[in-house]
Order: C-alpha cells, then structure tokens, then sequence
C-alpha cells in the first residue's frame, strides 16, 4: 500500500501567517505513527517569487520523508531553483522532474506560463512527459502532477486560469495504462474529479480555502478555515482512495 500526503498553495512570503500554517501541516506529517511514502506539494510555494520565500521554503519542508515539489503561477523559475533547489546557475525553462518511490514514478510537471496566472503545458514539457512514460513498464502505478487542474470547476474565478488546452495531455494520458491519477492545486479547496478516465485529485489549501458561488457574496478566498492535507492511497488491488483532514 502507497500513501501520498499532498498539501499545495502554501503561498509563502515574509508575514508569519503562511509559515506557520505550512508549518503545522509538515509537523502533523511528521508525526504520524505510520509515516507517509511521500509528500507531495503541487506548487504556489513562495507568494511572490522571491528567492528568500523559497530558502525559507526548504527549510519548512525538510523531512526524512521524499517531498517533491513543483511550481504554480506565483512561483519564479530562476528563484525557485536558486533557493529551493539550491541551484545556482538559475534558469527560465520549465521545471520537470521524475521521482521514483516506493515503487512508484511521480512525473511532476511545470503548468506555469511566466508572468501569467493561467496554465499550460509547453511543448518541451509534453515531449518530457511523453518520454518519460514510455519509459515506464505498464504495470508501474505512475502518478502526473502540476499545478493547474485541468478539469472545469465550477468557479467563475479560477476555470479560467485552468490547465489549456487538457486535450493533448488528455491523450497522453489514455495512451498510458500505468497513470494512476492525474494530482493538481491552484484551487485552493479539497476537490475530486476525473480526467482522461482517471481520477483528478485537487489539494486543498494551506494558505486560505476557495469561497465557492453557492457559499455566498465576499473575499474570494477565506482564511478562517485551517490548513488541509489530503492523503491519497493506492492499495495493492490497484484502487486509489482519498481521504482529506485539516490541521488545527
């Protein structure tokens, strides 16, 4: 059995409020009895981008446990390597990494288009992905994560700023048997969807929750509820289940 821990929009910036918030979600990881596989973040790590919010980033999610992250629409390339990835030389292109877990391979891919809210995948990163999976035996549970779902949502706010277009990762995806769930943030509210034929997980947020059209008029987001984590598991019969808490 996998057990995935996947939190997302920490939002990091110089008011203590976000670091303490994502600090209490990585204590309550920590703390489990029975530890996770994993710890997925799927991006708006820093607020702004700046490579201090991404220092104080490491320092926040270092654990003994893999934590594997990738960027949002607020995250900067250059200073999320800089000072999350600790490298040096920086860099503009798309950040892509494969991690390979307790059996697993987590592709996580960069949804970000610079300067912009909304998300797409770059040719260079659908090549990536392409690649990437026909690298890996069919019967490996494999796991495709970013940034923007891919997926209406229902929010007049945010489906604009949604993964566009879905369709070309969409085929890749159904042309893959071994992708087990396709894993997402942005939205900033737990959410469960499909996509391709496989199950769409959406984190809820560390920073604030989504104000949904039918919860009434005000602040697009609020921030009086606390900070939630979803666990996914994926059981040796092949079947994937959800269960989401939040951290008082």
């Amino acid at each position: 059995m996998l057990v995935i821990a996947h939190l997302s929009d920490t939002h990091l910036d110089s008011h203590p409020r976000s670091a303490e918030r994502t600090a209490r979600v990585m204590d309550y990881l920590r703390s489990l009895p029975r530890p996770v596989d994993a710890i997925l973040i799927t991006g708006d790590i820093a607020d702004h981008g700046e490579v201090a919010e991404y220092e104080l980033a490491a320092r926040l999610f270092d654990s003994s446990l893999p934590v594997l992250v990738c960027p949002g629409n607020h995250d900067v390339r250059d200073a999320y390597r800089k000072g999350l990835l600790g490298d040096d030389r920086g860099g503009a292109g798309p950040i892509n990494a494969r991690h390979d877990v307790a059996g697993a391979v987590f592709l996580l891919a960069d949804s970000s288009v610079p300067g912009e809210d909304d998300g797409h995948l770059d040719d260079e990163t659908m090549t990536w992905l392409a690649d990437e999976l026909g690298s890996v035996p069919a019967e490996t549970p494999t796991f495709i994560a970013f940034h923007h779902p891919p997926v209406v949502l229902h929010h007049p706010v945010i489906d604009p700023t949604r993964l566009l277009p879905a369709d070309p990762l969409a085929e890749l995806v159904a042309a893959h048997p071994q992708v087990v769930a396709v894993l997402t943030g942005h939205f900033h509210t737990a959410a469960a969807s499909t996509f391709a034929g496989r199950p769409l997980r959406i984190a809820p947020g560390v920073v604030s929750t989504l104000r949904m059209p039918w919860e009434g008029e005000g602040r697009l987001t609020t921030q009086t509820q606390p900070p939630g984590v979803a666990f996914h598991v994926y059981d040796d019969t092949g079947l994937l289940t959800t269960h989401y808490r939040v951290v008082v």
